[in-house]
This record gives C-alpha cells, structure tokens and sequence, in this order.
C-alpha cells in the first residue's frame, strides 16, 4: 500500500516511474489547468458587459466562479502596467518591466537611447548585459509531460500568448516570437520539446516572407515549417471543423493575417469563434489522455477599448464569457466535480472606462434599448441626466481617448445603436489611444486548489497559486 502511495506521488510530479512499473518511462500527468486572460477586462468592463447581457441582475458565467480575488497589476517600473509584463508575471512568477517578454527583472525593453530593442518586427536584444529568460508556466508543465495549448483572438504572437512561449526583450519583435514556436527552425524554442500541441489565433503575417504579403524579412515561410513538424493546419472555419482532434497529431490554426475580427464583425464562416476554439483545444488536449495546460485570451476586449468603442468592448468580453462556460461544461463532462482541473479566470489589466451619473436599470441591451450603453436617465424621473450646458451623457465613457468633444452636444439615438459609437472621453487622445488603467482587477477560480486564490493578490504571487493547486 505504502509503495501504491510513493509512486502516485511521484506520478503526480511526473518523475521517473522506474520502482513503480519498471522501464515504463515518464509518468503520465493527470492533472488539468485552464487558465482564461481577459486582456484589459477592468472590473468596470466586466460589470458593463453583464448589464449588457443579462441586465443588472443577471450572472455571467465568470460571476459565478466560487473563489475570487482581487488582483494588483503595476509592472517592476510602471504603476500602469501594458499586457506583456503583467500576463508575464501570472506565467513566470516574476516582476519585469513594461514591455518585456518572460525575461529577468533587469531586463529593459528600450536602450538608453529611448528606442526599443527590436527593427521590423526582429529582436535586437543585446547579447549579454541585458537579462535572461524565465521560464514559464507552459514550459515547467511541458516538461512534465503535460500536453499544451494556447488560444487567443490576437496575433498568436501578440504580448499576452507570447508570454507562455517565449522570451524577447521587446514585445514588438513578433518575427521572432513567431520564429520560437516553430519546431526545429532558427530561433525556435527548445523548452517546448516536440512543439505546442494546440496553436489557435490570427497573425500569419508574422510567419510569411514579404515576398509573399507578410512581414518576415528572412524569406521563411513558417506556416509550411509548422507542417514539416507535423502540425495539421487550419487557416479557415472550414479546415478548422475537420482538424483532427483524436490526439494523433499537433493542431494549428492562424485564420487572419493580422488579429481575428472582433465578435460583432466576426463572419462565423470564415472564423471561428473563441468558445469553438476553445471547445476544439479541450477536446484534441483531453484525447491524449494525460493532463494539460491551456492559456486562453480574450484579447480584442483590449482593443475595441483602446478605441473607446464600449459595443464591441462588452460584445468580445461576452463573447470570452461563453468560452469559459464552453470550457467549463466539457471539463465537467471530463472531470466530474473538476477534482483535477484548476480553472482561472482573471485580466491583465484596467482601462480608463467609467459608468457615470445615477441611471435608471435599464436592462440588457436589445434593438432599440441600448442599455448600459445608453444615455444615463435619472432613476426617479426617468428623463435624461445633463451636463452644466444642458446636454446629455452616456452611462460610460473614458478617462482619455479619440471619443473626446471639444464641444459637446445632444446624442441620438441612432448614434446610440450605431456599433461604431465611440463612447466620450475626457482626455483627447489619437486614434485607438486610449490608455490602460491602474486599477485592481478580478480573479475567480474553481476545481483542484481554487480555494488558494482569494483577498488581494499581485499578479505575480498568482504563478505560484497555480504551482501549488498542482504539487508542480
């Protein structure tokens, strides 16, 4: 008995099984962790997205998380984090600066010169003197022999999926974030074994020549390298319904050449949705019969706020509610009771939105009622709330971004319905200029060690959390 005891436990570190079954190898991991990013969802975001949905007294999937927390994001040199040190910090356990990908805390993303550490897309990172790679979640789970997947509706090579997979002092060298996920080519990342078993995301220009319409300046073609090292690939919804997930092969899928259409726009026959990928990476991941960890990102909710556009903001951000209840429902289906399956729920980062004035409820939004993202009514009256000239407001608006008005003015209603609307900001700013905010976000977590998640947090404490659910 006490011998069966050892060797689970060694099982479950995955060590070598050699007193426990003789020459059989490896152990086989049998523990799950799904870990869901939502780039940019401030708690603002998640409240306005709710009302949007299912009305101010209605449940989002991501509400109904048992254990939840509150999480600091600042980066090792900015109280206002951007996505790369911030989901680097929940992937390495480390503090690093803005800007950085997995790298050491000294690591700095720009020279004395002020110009960041890349041209074209390539890094140019110094040789030495200038930090080292961390490892990442990802890579200790793959080296345990875990299978592996990362989902995103950025560029796969974008700041918040580059952090599980690669290391670069700049996150704009996107070459050479695409060069370390390929297998056996220049640049690839040897911490990832045999290769990511699961790729979903858009952003083939960064694994295309410019000969060929994308931005590569070595002239490889990375999309045919993924298929020399046996990935089964899909570049539409079409190819993506017939990808194998049966455990036999490594899937990819890159459907646009820059990020993925934002839900609204998305043309469903063209693109997947974020819960059908997600759905298709637990399914091809679970056929392997061994435990896994998946990364998945909502990650034009920090877009579609970069602009000030709160429709598409809310709209993507339901659109990653329904990939966690799409998660959540299949891993029930293979974990009863999630007793080995740890799920996270959290964001990187804030945003300048804010609901302002005393609005009536006003309901989801439909046709004809926008709702949350509406003109704020007084909740006595019912008439609209106005500004010292008289004018009308919004529920939300922004701190600073391209929705700012000199002068200001009456709002219509079809203004109001309009999915292009950019919500008013206070601080004028360029085009998609909206900034991140400082504020704390959400954390919720259920299944295998979720009761380790809760008061407040910094996002880096999170890696370890994550390591003790698992016994990793």
């Amino acid at each position: 008995m006490k011998h069966k005891v050892w060797c689970a436990a060694l099982a479950g570190a995955s060590m070598l099984m050699t007193a426990c079954g003789g020459n059989d190898g490896p152990a086989v991991p049998t523990k799950n962790v799904l870990f869901f990013l939502g780039d940019g969802m401030g708690i603002t975001t998640m409240t306005a997205a709710r009302i949007y949905q299912v009305g101010e007294d209605g449940e989002l999937t991501m509400d109904q998380l048992p254990e939840t927390a509150f999480v600091h994001t600042y980066s090792a040199d900015g109280q206002v984090t951007d996505s790369a040190p911030s989901m680097a910090a929940y992937m390495t356990g480390v503090k690093m600066n803005n800007e950085v990908i997995s790298m050491s805390p000294e690591t700095r993303a720009t020279g004395a010169d002020g110009k960041p550490y890349h041209v074209k897309y390539d890094s140019t990172c110094p040789a030495s003197g200038n930090g080292t790679a961390v490892e990442t979640l990802l890579e200790q789970m793959k080296a345990a022999g875990y299978g592996t997947g990362v989902v995103t509706t950025t560029r796969i090579t974008h700041a918040t999926p580059a952090t599980t997979y690669a290391h670069v002092c700049h996150r704009d060298a996107e070459n050479t974030i695409a060069a370390a996920l390929v297998p056996g080519g220049a640049g690839y990342n040897a911490k990832l074994g045999d290769g990511i078993d699961v790729v979903f995301g858009g952003g083939t220009n960064y694994f295309t020549p410019v000969e060929s319409g994308g931005r590569r300046n070595d002239k490889r073609d990375l999309i045919a390298e993924l298929k020399t090292a046996k990935y089964s690939f899909a570049a539409d919804k079409a190819a993506f319904d017939k990808l194998p997930v049966d455990g036999s092969t490594k899937i990819a899928g890159l459907f646009t050449k820059d990020h993925m259409a934002y839900d609204l726009d998305r043309d469903g026959a063209k693109e997947p949705s974020l819960s059908e990928m997600t759905g298709k990476a637990i399914d091809a991941l679970a056929a392997k019969k061994k435990g896994f960890f998946l990364m998945v990102e909502g990650g034009r909710i920090d877009h579609a706020l970069h602009a000030t556009n709160a429709r598409r903001a809310l709209q993507d951000t339901v659109a990653f509610d329904n990939a966690i209840k799409t998660a959540l429902t299949k891993m029930q289906a293979i974990d009863p009771g999630l007793k080995n399956t740890l799920v996270v729920v959290t964001a990187d980062h804030d945003h300048t939105l804010q609901m302002n004035g005393y609005a009536k409820i006003t309901g989801k939004t439909a046709p004809g009622n926008p709702g949350v993202l509406g003109l704020v009514k007084d909740y006595v009256k019912g008439a609209p709330s106005k500004d010292v000239d008289g004018n009308p407001y919004t529920v939300l608006g922004f701190g600073n971004g391209p929705g700012y008005k000199p002068v200001r003015g009456p709002i219509s209603d079809a203004e109001l319905e309009s999915i292009d609307y950019l919500q008013e900001a206070v601080v004028p700013m360029p085009s998609g200029g909206e900034t991140h905010g400082g504020g704390d976000v959400f954390l919720g977590a259920t299944g295998l060690g979720a009761d380790n998640f809760s008061g407040v947090l910094t996002n880096h404490e999170v890696f370890g959390l994550i390591k003790k659910s698992l016994g990793l």
